[in-house]
């Protein structure tokens, strides 16, 4: 059996948790309150500039030219192309690019992304792609469950569901579920652990993502 395949069973709960929150049932049926996705939008654009570091780690630490390449030209497009693309969108909720760049984060995202930069710096590609992978490959589950009904009267969250269920996303996914399988082949009991332990952990910090977006959070002293 495919590592992928294995890791996907072992945090198939958990993404169907997600699926199940108050927060990504509002965005099947449209319910959900707009200040509540404005947090989403607000701590995703912070949550995005630190994910392509990761990217910028796995650009240097791929053992393949075509990986290299692969890796880089996501950072360029999350930095160049997507971020510009999230400022357009949040303008459609009424985001100007100067509140998405003012905006602290939050706890869960700080811990979250301080984890997926610090997996990315400290481990090796397996580890890294480990780590990496419920957020792209989570967004597709996410996007092609939610896409399986009649889409949301609001089209702003119907768009949001579009994007993480097209064959784009659906096809990085696959790519990246490919790269794991491949770095990760022959490897021992303990590393295999490992890789379920930070594929689990990243899992269960998306479902906080989600809730921390529904419930709001701040610092406390």
């Amino acid at each position: 059996m495919p590592l992928s395949t294995d890791l996907y069973k072992r945090a198939k709960p958990i993404w169907d948790a997600q699926l199940d929150h108050p927060f990504v049932r509002g965005l099947r049926d449209g319910t959900l309150e707009i200040e509540r996705f404005k947090r989403w939008v607000l701590q995703d654009y912070r949550y995005l500039k630190e994910f392509a570091r990761i990217f910028a780690w796995a650009v240097a630490k791929a053992d393949r030219l075509e990986a290299m390449g692969w890796y880089a030209k996501v950072l360029d497009l999350t930095l160049n192309s997507e971020m510009a693309l999230h400022r357009s969108y949040a303008e459609r909720f009424g985001i100007s690019a100067a509140a998405l760049e003012a905006e602290p984060m939050w706890p869960t995202t700080r811990a979250y992304t301080d984890f997926l930069v610090r997996t990315s710096a400290d481990g090796d590609m397996a580890d890294l792609l480990a780590a990496l992978l419920p957020c792209a490959w989570g967004y597709v589950y996410i996007g092609g469950e939610l896409a399986n009904g009649d889409p949301p009267a609001d089209q702003r969250y119907a768009d949001w569901i579009a994007q993480y269920a097209s064959p784009e996303f659906a096809a990085a996914a696959d790519w990246l579920k490919g790269e794991l399988d491949r770095v990760a082949a022959g490897a021992g009991e303990e590393k295999l652990q490992r890789l379920q332990d930070l594929f689990v952990l990243s899992s269960r910090y998306e479902w906080e993502f989600w809730e921390m977006c529904w419930n709001g959070e701040e610092w406390r002293p």
